[in-house]
């Protein structure tokens, strides 16, 4: 619900944005000069509320636009961000981050630990509804209360303007992954106080921290961030500014691409992957996360796990990855696929059932048939006619017209509907779906950022799974000080949800690009984020 106002704020502030959304200061002016570097990496972003976002295409432009107390590296390490030295307690439940001297707001104000404080207080207030919260914050100690509304009661202090302490309920192994977790952004209290939600959809009132400042917003068309010139480490930006293309259609960003009218895309149209095999510019590199499908699981008969077993078994998820997709994703055969690293460093998907995948890459009809016999369909006789939704773009259309055929074959009628990407996320947030396409790319390596996914409370379960033996695995995975048990209990949780059918995996994530070798000094993470702040353009 939250989505769909902010959905509505946005077209509201169209207008205001084409007039009055450029509003620069002298200092951003003369930065913005320097070089720009224009690239697509999305349409237009559902939301860059830090708080809010919980899609890679915003994610990769708050990523240009604000720092956590920590960053990641280039080489995927945690490194400082806003602060520049960080401690933990011995018992592992106090962390202090001290900030670096004269941090400044991109309007030039100053930023402390008082800002932090009340991002982080902000995130768990159950108006904004962030859909991170207890992913990020759960494990704070007083978390509890402050998502009922109590936001005094977080236990995220300022002990000074340079200091901010955290206590924890319990020992958080990745703790500091999370505080370099964009959700876990600072914004400016003032300037959200005044504007609401429009503070994030308008340039005039964007006022962030990191590398670039929104200073030209054009729904529909463009976003400009330049150069912040009151970062603590702007001598070393050499762009003037970044141009993000929100175009939509591969074609259109293809297109685009080739005129030379930008330098990177990240949408390129599946049907020019062949003739670019072996060009310089196309690369494919492997990104965490997978694209899955969820399915409604308070509706009839999708509440049934048995029926949702059986749509699992008749996908042939080889055919998916490899001709659908063109070989550009993998298939997956478990939730949680390549990349997620288990406590003791090792892989987690190699250490899942017992060495062996949970499902077979290929359709297995009998046992698809069997499994809708024992649920009371046999032969998908009695089934009502089951709808699928999904936006138009990339592999989408083409999965859903293959998910048509291949349910067909155990008795199953498919009918897709084509949603608007502007309404489908908020559309599948708040479950009015019976059976969507999903996908999630990891924000840090441990598992549990993906199996929080299906925990009945989480944010982002789309598909309203409720189990009180995957909520507790889950629990005891949280409370657990020992790594052993830490490790059993995840892997206990995706026992469930497999066995469960809680969503159906499809493909492994890769992710495919166009980019200029033009481009200097940039990278590409395991988390499905374009690096540009450091970037250059050869002349």
């Amino acid at each position: 619900m939250k989505k769909r106002v902010i959905s509505m704020l946005l077209a509201a502030v169209m207008t205001a944005s084409l007039v009055g959304g450029t509003m620069m200061t002298a200092a951003a002016e003369e930065a913005a000069e320097g070089k720009q570097l224009s690239v697509q990496v999305g349409p237009d972003p559902e939301t860059i509320d830090p708080a809010l976002n919980s899609a890679v295409d915003g994610g990769n432009m708050i990523l240009h636009a604000f720092e956590c107390l920590l960053t990641i590296d280039q080489d995927g390490q945690i490194a400082p961000g806003q602060a520049e030295e960080w401690s933990v307690s011995d018992d592992g439940l106090t962390w202090t981050f001290k900030l670096r001297e004269g941090l400044k707001w991109s309007d030039g104000s100053d930023l402390t630990a008082n800002d932090f404080v009340y991002s982080w207080k902000r995130v768990c207030d159950p108006n904004v509804a962030a859909p991170y919260a207890e992913t990020v914050l759960g494990m704070v100690e007083g978390f509890d209360e402050a998502i009922e509304g109590n936001l005094d009661a977080l236990a995220v202090t300022a002990v000074d303007d340079q200091t901010l302490e955290v206590k924890l309920s319990a020992p958080c192994p990745f703790f500091e992954s999370l505080a370099a977790f964009a959700t876990l952004s600072p914004v400016q209290q003032a300037t959200v106080e005044a504007n609401g939600d429009a503070w994030a959809i308008d340039a005039s009132t964007y006022v962030s921290n990191g590398p670039f400042m929104v200073t030209e917003w054009v729904p529909g068309s463009y976003i400009i961030m330049s150069k912040n010139p009151n970062y603590w480490n702007a001598d070393a930006i050499k762009l003037g500014s970044i141009k993000w293309n929100l175009i939509e259609d591969s074609n259109a960003s293809y297109n685009a691409y080739q005129s030379g009218e930008v330098l990177m895309i990240k949408d390129v149209p599946t049907e020019e992957i062949p003739s670019l095999e072996g060009n310089e510019e196309f690369h494919v590199e492997p990104i965490i996360g997978t694209y899955y499908i969820s399915y409604n699981t308070q509706v009839e008969p999708l509440d049934n796990p048995l029926v949702r077993k059986a749509l699992n078994l008749a996908i042939d998820r080889e055919y998916v990855a490899n001709t659908l997709m063109q070989g550009t994703y993998s298939p997956a055969t478990n939730f949680i696929g390549p990349g997620w690293v288990d406590t003791d460093g090792s892989s987690f998907e190699e250490n899942a059932n017992g060495g062996e995948p949970y499902m077979s890459a290929t359709a297995d009809i009998e046992g698809a048939l069997a499994a809708l016999e024992e649920a009371g369909y046999p032969n998908g006789e009695g089934l009502p006619v089951l709808h699928y939704s999904t936006n138009d773009s990339g592999y989408h259309k083409a999965v859903a017209e293959y998910l048509q055929q291949a349910w067909k074959e155990i008795g199953v009628t498919l009918e897709v509907d084509i949603v608007e990407w502007s309404s489908f996320t908020p559309m599948r947030r708040s479950g009015d779906f019976e059976i969507a396409r999903n996908g999630w790319v990891g924000d840090y390596a441990d598992p549990s950022n993906m199996l929080d996914l299906l925990y009945s409370t989480n944010g982002n379960n789309d598909g309203k799974f409720n189990s009180a033996d995957y909520d507790a695995a889950m629990d005891k995975s949280r409370s657990t000080t020992d790594a052993a048990e830490r490790s059993a209990a995840l892997h206990e949780a995706e026992d469930i949800l497999m066995e469960e059918s809680a969503c159906c995996p499809l493909a492994y994530y890769n992710d495919f690009w166009l980019q200029s070798s033009k481009i200097e000094g940039s990278w590409h993470s395991a988390y499905g984020y374009w690096h540009f702040m450091y970037a250059d353009i050869a002349e």
